[in-house]
């Protein structure tokens, strides 16, 4: 395969096929329906779509209470400061790379321009499997803590799969609908979630646990320890979103512009955030008892350090607040993956149903439905598997969250180390390596780290997951994500062979389109 340029009015060539044309802006071709609909978000709704991803609030209740119980790592702070870095090392080229290629399929888009087409196919179906992953895991603790707050406030007994399977058709509805209603719906919940969880850190502040005002919690020794490596793979899933901005480059007003604005303020604001409200939870607890305090109460820790603060109404609300949280993070990702597959089958890696958008709204409503059918076996499968023990956590929580959650964040790691090592080959290869030489070492940097986090999450899987040493777990949650790989280059290799003009075309997506419609005219006019 011999692979030219693909900037404006260039030729990229695979094998017999040849494609030419101007590339330049992403109109549509043969109709509407193969493109995502142009300026419909700005930076401030890009930017709440994406960071709705990480659903603040659950992480603040979730990750943080184990990483401080389970791993014993009072310095978690620290570590998002850290992983901030290291992040923000990998949206420099991430970033670059936005402005020349916008193409739903992100991750694999960049991959594909980078390390070839075949890289490409792999990488979409990792893409696929993991963000899809880790929504459903999210329906797990979403109906768990819905069937609580029912049977709390209302005295209503329900089983958790009634509310995960409700959020499942309300997020399928609003995924069919409008971006950009998408994107208000997502913005508001944010705003609020933020907000009580800024307040609750002014109170931790303003009134701190039994150790005072601490700052013990950033020093650097407290972040050694066995769990370490462990505590690096959760932290780093509480990032997951601000990678997502590239998805809507196409829907975008100057996507050149706010995709890689949003990538560098998602990267900021998260590390910020996450660093002193992990913070605060050291003062309001005490740096010397938080990893007991963690281990014991759990996602109950923050709620009830609200409580003394800040009084039991609030705290019900926080509580009202971390449900709409991961429902906000639920429909973030669920458009994320509508998105990934209708790329995919805009170039041909999915049939050609999945590259269309609805006429009405010009949302990509195959992809939708794809993301809610696998959302509803998936969460019946685990409501089955719970049919012997009604009403206990273990299944919904400490499974399908879980084991979904980290089987989707080792996915998206290693999306984004080989998308930092893509970014070095598509430079290079078009002759720009010492122009971007800064941008292209701060990619190789994050790519090392980024790859070396991934090799800690499979080697303590067991610990991530709480299988045990010797689970078949250990390997077969992380074989997911390998098998879709090697499925995904074992298909791309096939379609190398076999449909050279559909090869040709991974990575290039609405631009493929235009190569066609300027060779037509072209062999019009002649």
């Amino acid at each position: 395969m011999s692979t030219g340029s693909s900037f404006p009015g260039k030729t990229r060539q695979t094998g017999t096929t040849r494609l030419t044309g101007d590339t330049g802006g992403i109109n549509t071709y043969k109709g509407e329906e193969r493109a995502l609909r142009a300026n419909r978000l700005g930076t401030p709704g890009l930017l709440l779509s994406v960071l709705a991803a990480s659903a603040p609030l659950m992480v603040v209740a979730g990750v943080m209470p184990t990483v401080f119980g389970v791993m014993g790592i009072v310095g978690q702070p620290l570590l998002y400061v850290i992983l901030g870095a290291v992040l923000m090392l990998f949206s420099v080229g991430y970033a670059e790379m936005s402005r020349h290629v916008h193409n739903a399929g992100a991750f694999y888009a960049y991959i594909a321009r980078g390390l070839g087409p075949t890289a490409g196919a792999g990488a979409s179906l990792v893409a696929l499997v993991a963000y899809s992953a880790m929504q459903v895991g999210i329906y797990g603790i979403l109906g768990f803590e819905v069937s609580v707050i029912l049977s709390t406030y209302a005295g209503i007994d329900v089983q958790w799969w009634i509310p995960a399977l409700i959020s499942v058709v309300v997020v399928g509805i609003l995924g069919w609908l409008k971006i950009d209603l998408n994107a208000k719906v997502l913005g508001v919940l944010l705003v609020i979630e933020c907000l009580l969880v800024v307040i609750f850190d002014i109170a931790a502040v303003s009134d701190p646990g039994p150790e005072g005002l601490s700052f013990a919690a950033f020093n650097p020794e407290t972040l050694t320890g066995a769990g370490l490596s462990t505590a690096l793979c959760f932290c780093i899933a509480a990032f997951v979103g601000f990678e997502q901005a590239p998805v809507y480059a196409e829907e975008t007003s100057r996507p050149q512009i706010v995709v890689s604005r949003v990538m560098f303020l998602a990267v900021g604001y998260a590390a910020l955030f996450l660093a002193i409200s992990s913070w605060a939870l050291t003062v309001a607890a005490g740096p010397g008892f938080i990893a007991d305090t963690s281990l014991k109460e759990g996602p109950g820790m923050l709620f009830g350090l609200t409580e003394e603060r800040l009084g039991s109404t609030f705290t019900d609300v926080l509580h009202i607040l971390f449900v709409t949280g991961m429902f906000a993070a639920l429909l973030s990702f669920h458009n994320v993956v509508a998105r990934y597959a209708f790329a995919m089958g805009r170039e041909g890696l999915l049939p050609a149903r999945f590259g269309r958008t609805n006429r009405a709204s010009g949302a990509p409503g195959t992809g939708s439905l794809l993301q809610s059918v696998i959302s509803v076996v998936i969460v019946l499968a685990f409501a089955f598997a719970d049919d012997n023990h009604i009403g206990d956590p273990t299944v919904p929580v400490l499974r399908l969250f879980t084991w979904m959650g980290n089987v989707g964040a080792l996915g998206v790691i290693l999306l984004m180390a080989a998308a930092s090592f893509a970014v070095i080959a598509f430079f290079v290869k078009r002759g720009a390596g010492r122009a971007q030489a800064p941008r292209l070492v701060a990619s190789g940097l994050a790519g090392i780290a980024l790859l070396s986090i991934a090799v800690f999450t499979v080697r303590d899987f067991d610990v991530l997951v709480g299988s045990g040493d010797g689970s078949a777990l250990n390997w077969l949650l992380p074989g997911v994500i390998v098998l879709a790989l090697i499925g995904g280059l074992v298909y791309g290799a096939v379609l190398r062979r076999v449909k050279p003009e559909v090869h040709a075309r991974i990575g290039l997506g609405n631009e493929a389109f235009q190569l066609e419609k300027a060779a037509e005219s072209e062999s019009t006019r002649r």
